[in-house]
């Protein structure tokens, strides 16, 4: 059985929107810390809606904060206790993704999955196992789990946009090559952009390209 997941919402009223930006994130965050960046985006973005979902499990250790799946190197987990948190966690997503296309009416054609760290993580791997394609995914400071898997099990191949900090000291840049090149080499359209002397956050420069890229993948009008 899936847990269900609590999302707030931003943005576009339910009903009015016409396009929908998923925030996805990171460990020992919540939905509310990625929602922020609706209030910078949505005056560029008429009718979208952002959602953003608390990840399933609680964090230890860090009130408020959530997980999606547990981390060995951070939290004293086992390998096996992270991979079964994880696919635990794939299908609450997959599980809360269907129900919000039915009852938003909007589907994944005109849907953004906007990961950070390891909502990045999430996306990139439940984005390219779902059909329909989305219109996009966008991945900050993340990494691509069992990448060699990847051309076997996508069903769709939504543009990705990676982003990343070049001083990010928790998931290192070379994560942002390593992503790219094997969703090229499975047939994904992938951009890129290195956000200079910027940590393992978004920065501004980072964001603006997220928002040009999700603008034309929304089919956004210049003059909006």
């Amino acid at each position: 059985m899936t847990r269900v997941l609590e999302a707030g919402r931003a943005g576009a009223a339910k009903g009015e929107a016409d396009s929908l930006v998923i925030f996805l994130h990171g460990y020992g965050a919540n939905g509310a810390d990625l929602l922020g960046l609706s209030d910078p985006l949505a005056p560029h973005m008429p009718g979208v809606a952002f959602l953003a979902p608390d990840a399933p499990e609680r964090c230890a250790g860090v009130p408020f904060g959530f997980q999606w799946f547990p981390i060995p190197w951070i939290d004293g987990s086992s390998e096996e206790q992270s991979e079964a948190g994880m696919v635990r966690a794939v299908a609450d997503l997959n599980a809360w993704l269907d129900s919000v296309a039915e009852d938003e009416g909007i589907g994944p054609e005109n849907t953004i999955l906007f990961g950070f760290s390891q909502g990045t993580m999430m996306a990139l791997h439940v984005g390219p196992r779902r059909s329909p394609a989305y219109a996009g995914i966008v991945g900050f400071s993340g990494r691509l789990l069992v990448p060699d898997l990847l051309a076997e099990e996508a069903v769709s191949k939504p543009p990705v946009l990676l982003v990343h900090g070049d001083a990010d000291d928790v998931v290192p840049v070379q994560a942002l090559p390593d992503a790219g090149n094997a969703l090229s080499e499975a047939g994904f359209d992938v951009f890129a952009h290195v956000m200079k002397g910027t940590g393992h956050g978004i920065a501004p420069d980072g964001l603006s390209v997220a928002l040009a890229f999700m603008r034309e993948r929304l089919g956004l009008e210049a003059g909006d």
